[in-house]
């Protein structure tokens, strides 16, 4: 791996990292997963940069749940809008299995961090930016139940491995939870979210704390914030993204022990707070008018679009409980 990202580092960021060797680059790896590996590479001390090449990035390597160019070129295309609107990191090169991206020097933003007025005014307005966009992708709204039944999909379709057993096997409850009428709760999902009219726009999908990063140069981004992770991104209703981010006041991802999150579930956002993050993301919206009525209309879009969060989570958690090989408490 050291090999390839030093000869792709050389290719596209040019400058110092033409004068080093691949035994003199530094090379971290910051996290592994399904969908993409993430590496940290770097210039040596020895060396500073001579001209605007950066002194370290992120090398992203696609991981084995994606296949196929479709997502690729969507997600990469998506990542260079964002970087040349400064509401994402700064894409440097795109090649065959994956991307170099800027290395933001920052923190995840905290859980308590997402309900503070601050903040949310901020991510109100980081929101309101990303839904105005006009991105050359497909902007029919299929993503939502599309990825719902894709996932139920898998889960009514599994065998499990008796040769790789599950980490924190349940077996009542996954038999409570497979049991369970998705079908029909999907078909009364879709005929309620029909009838509060919710527009269609370029979104996030996943915007929770873990996908807000703080830069610990205030002044690098608008706002003082940037969101990452858009590999859910797509065209989809507006009230998902209201929806989905208030959903996430109710879990804290913070506990180091099993099942390694805490859930607070009447932590849901209250009217005064809803209405407070609405009001912003109006006032940076610039086809919305101010007002009660667009506020109430934004209030049930995210209120409805909460049952969606949830419902797609909550397939994707048995997904992940009957397949993934983290102690995670996905059965919880």
């Amino acid at each position: 791996m050291r090999d390839k990202a030093y000869e792709i580092c050389r290719t596209y960021l040019s400058g110092q990292w033409d004068n080093i060797s691949a035994n003199d680059m530094v090379v971290k790896t910051i996290s592994g997963g399904y969908s993409s590996q993430l590496y940290y590479c770097s210039l040596p001390d020895t060396h500073e940069p001579i001209d605007n090449e950066p002194r370290d990035v992120v090398y992203r390597l696609y991981g084995e749940a994606v296949d196929g160019d479709d997502y690729k070129v969507t997600n990469s295309l998506i990542t260079m809008l964002l970087s040349e609107r400064r509401l994402g990191p700064k894409l440097y090169g795109v090649f065959a299995g994956g991307r170099l991206e800027e290395y933001i020097k920052s923190r995840p933003m905290a859980y308590r961090e997402l309900r503070d007025p601050d903040y949310m005014l901020r991510i109100a307005k980081q929101l309101a930016q990303i839904h105005s966009m006009d991105v050359p992708i497909a902007k029919h709204p299929h993503w939502l139940f599309d990825t719902m039944d894709q996932y139920w999909a898998q889960v009514v379709a599994y065998t499990p491995d008796p040769n790789r057993p599950q980490l924190i096997p349940n077996p009542s409850l996954e038999r409570e939870l497979c049991a369970f009428d998705y079908k029909s709760e999907s078909q009364w999902l879709r005929q309620l979210l029909s009838t509060c009219g919710s527009p269609v726009v370029f979104s996030h999908n996943d915007l929770s704390e873990g996908n807000i990063l703080i830069p610990e140069d205030s002044t690098a981004y608008e706002d003082g914030m940037v969101f990452i992770d858009f590999e859910f991104a797509a065209y989809n209703y507006r009230g998902f993204d209201l929806g989905d981010y208030f959903t996430e006041y109710q879990f804290d991802y913070t506990n180091p022990e099993y099942p390694h999150y805490y859930a607070h579930l009447d932590a849901y956002p209250s009217d005064h707070e809803k209405r407070l993050f609405i009001r912003e993301y109006i006032r940076h919206s610039t086809h919305l008018t101010s007002g009660r009525q667009t506020e109430d209309r934004l209030v049930r879009e995210a209120d409805y679009f909460a049952l969606a969060s949830h419902l797609l989570w909550w397939v994707w958690g048995i997904l992940k409980a009957r397949t993934s090989r983290l102690r995670y408490g996905y059965w919880v």
